[in-house]
């Protein structure tokens, strides 16, 4: 079965006067506890940035359910 994988996305602005490192560390932090990757980062003309950040979409699947009476192997 060949999916093609469902992400979701999140736009971030830095403003033009963010130091590099602040933007780094909010960068990071949505990357390592928000599960987040950088996608996409535009540099405007003056000098503020757009990040767009993506994760995957995992769909959940229902497993078949044991039927009353039957015991599992």
């Amino acid at each position: 079965m060949n999916v093609m994988a469902e992400y979701s996305y999140l736009v971030l602005y830095l403003p033009r006067g963010m130091p590099r490192d602040a933007a780094r560390r909010m960068l990071t932090d949505h990357a390592e506890y928000g599960q987040w990757e950088l996608a996409r980062m535009l540099l405007n003309v003056d000098g503020s940035r757009k990040a767009a950040l993506r994760r995957q979409v995992i769909r959940q699947v229902r497993t078949p359910q044991a039927r009353p009476g039957r015991s599992r192997p």
